[in-house]
């Protein structure tokens, strides 16, 4: 591949490095430049272009991305469409994260070309969380690396997703004088939590004095009838041969590990009865903040076997009192956020390519279009719209008269479509999800079509960015999750929600509505074949 200026008579098939705005047209960065393109850019008197220009031995990105990721063998994840030279991979199924660190570090040894980022093993994740991602860094590679990344990752599974089993949990407090009720229903309530995640459940509760003859007894009566048993004693671990390791010993079991490396989780008391894992809890484990009971407790149901040499190992990282608590119930019961999307209505810009009419005030069926466009939005799911108006603003609100929504207006329109969406996402309350960016000229979106983007929005968890498509081919409107609207700050010029949806900051959910994703009205042709009459 070779990168840098090239001749504009050398151009065709080209790659642009770089954005190109010639005329009213902009070339984006890594557009394929057609015989029409060059004959389009010489007329606007561009001489050259800054491109990469691939060989017979190139393979471009996004079928290098592709070619590397079909190459690997996983298990319980899903991997995206390439774009942008990436592809990411999601979680299938809720489970425990593991990853061959010698296998994902040899890859990326191969060449800086090709790059290969995960989560850090043995991380819970729940169903549609991404776990890894593969980017091409130049346009193309040559096919001979690709085809050695394809040999290497051919060799063995270089991550899976375990699923999470639905375990049956004996569980056994200790007790002592002065230990309150209220402890003791604490730790239950907080114990079902944490097994609730995976569908597991306390199945059987004994509470017993704190005595290694009592609790031996109740040790092998629960292992018996159920999966695991977890132990939470009236006093702390404070040595090997203390209460709950001598219990396990005396029911004619054997303790794997007492003690552990992580901080809180550090006084955990592994063992193994009757073939099943019976775990002495910590003290901290009273508490829903994640510590190392959750490290073993994960891991045994997702159904590894959890060693003595295993615990050892878990000090590098092993200090969670800074590290936020991942996603499971607290003490007080909060209801789920609800996920409301609320509509970004664009109507701020000039009809250029209309002549002079407005196109947004043309009539279908007796009514402005862009009135027809905000009722569609206020009859669908979305739970309230903004509209961002620039030019003839005064008439656009003239035209939006009585409806029940916010109108900001952009000063900057003239700038480009990036000011007008910053100025729509900045106008969204704090309780929205996400947000339909909705163009006003597009006639043939119907409210219902709005509301199967809606849809698949919340079916994602407000998570995923939304697109609409014609015949697999991506068009409008799109709803944008918040985590990207801090993204929308760094738009400029001309530049839309297209950036961000291929940006790879988040999985993109695609929606075939039909023709309706793909038809605006740029011009007075388009504009009367859609059913349109100017009105000026």
């Amino acid at each position: 591949m070779k990168f840098g200026p090239v001749a504009l008579a050398e151009a065709e098939g080209a790659l642009l490095a770089h954005a190109v705005a010639a005329g009213e047209k902009l070339f984006r960065k890594a557009h394929c430049l057609t015989a029409e393109d060059v004959v389009f850019l010489r007329e606007a008197g561009i001489a050259e272009v800054v491109a990469a220009v691939l060989s017979s031995d190139d393979i471009d990105e996004n079928a290098a991305a592709t070619r590397v990721v079909t190459a690997m063998r996983f298990g319980g994840i899903e991997a995206k469409p390439a774009t942008t030279g990436r592809v990411n991979l999601y979680a299938k199924q809720a489970g425990l994260f593991t990853v061959d660190r010698t296998l994902v570090d040899r890859l990326n040894a191969l060449d800086p070309s090709i790059t290969l980022a995960t989560i850090v093993p043995y991380k819970p994740v729940r169903r549609g969380d991404m776990v890894a991602t593969v980017k091409i860094i130049p346009f193309a590679v040559d096919r001979t690396l690709v085809d050695r990344a394809a040999s290497l990752l051919s060799s063995a599974q270089i991550f899976a997703v375990l699923p999470f089993r639905s375990v049956s949990a004996g569980f056994i407090q200790t007790v002592l004088p002065g230990l309150k009720e209220s402890v003791l229903a604490k730790s239950t309530r907080v114990m079902a939590a944490r097994l609730a995640r995976s569908g597991s459940t306390i199945a059987e509760e004994m509470r017993i004095g704190h005595d290694a003859v009592d609790l031996a007894e109740a040790m092998s009566v629960l292992s018996e009838r159920h999966d695991m048993v977890i132990v939470f004693g009236a006093s702390a671990l404070c040595d090997f041969d203390d209460v709950i390791p001598s219990a396990i010993r005396r029911a004619g079991g054997a303790v794997l590990r007492a003690g552990m490396p992580v901080d809180p989780g550090n006084l955990l008391v592994l063992g193994r009865l009757n073939g099943k894992p019976v775990i002495g809890a910590p003290g901290c484990a009273r508490s829903p903040k994640e510590n190392g009971f959750d490290w073993v407790l994960d891991r045994l149901i997702a159904g590894l076997d959890v060693t003595d040499d295993d615990i050892a190992g878990m000090g590098v990282g092993g200090l969670l009192m800074e590290i936020p608590t991942r996603p499971q119930p607290r003490e007080a019961s909060l209801a789920a956020r609800p996920v409301d999307v609320h509509a970004v209505i664009l109507a701020a810009g000039r009809s250029s390519r209309m002549g002079g009419p407005n196109k947004l005030m043309a009539h279908f069926s007796g009514r402005p279009l862009i009135r027809q466009t905000v009722e569609r939005a206020q009859a669908s799911l979305v739970r309230g719209a903004v509209v961002v108006t620039g030019h003839q603003a005064e008439r656009v609100n003239d035209a939006l008269d009585g409806l029940d929504l916010e109108i900001v207006r952009n000063p900057d329109f003239a700038s480009g479509l990036s000011s007008s969406l910053k100025a729509g996402i900045a106008a969204l309350p704090p309780t929205s999800s996400g947000a339909l960016i909705l163009l006003g000229d597009m006639p043939a979106v119907s409210a219902a079509d709005m509301n199967r983007l809606v849809s698949e929005f919340r079916k994602a968890g407000g998570k995923a960015i939304v697109r609409a498509t014609h015949d697999g081919k991506r068009g409008n409107p799109v709803i944008l999750p918040r985590a990207l609207f801090g993204q929308v700050s760094t738009l400029e010029g001309d530049t839309g929600a297209r950036h961000l949806v291929e940006s790879g900051l988040a999985e993109v959910i695609d929606v075939e509505i039909g023709a309706g994703a793909s038809i605006d009205v740029d011009t007075q042709d388009a504009l009367e074949s859609a059913g349109g009459v100017l009105q000026d």
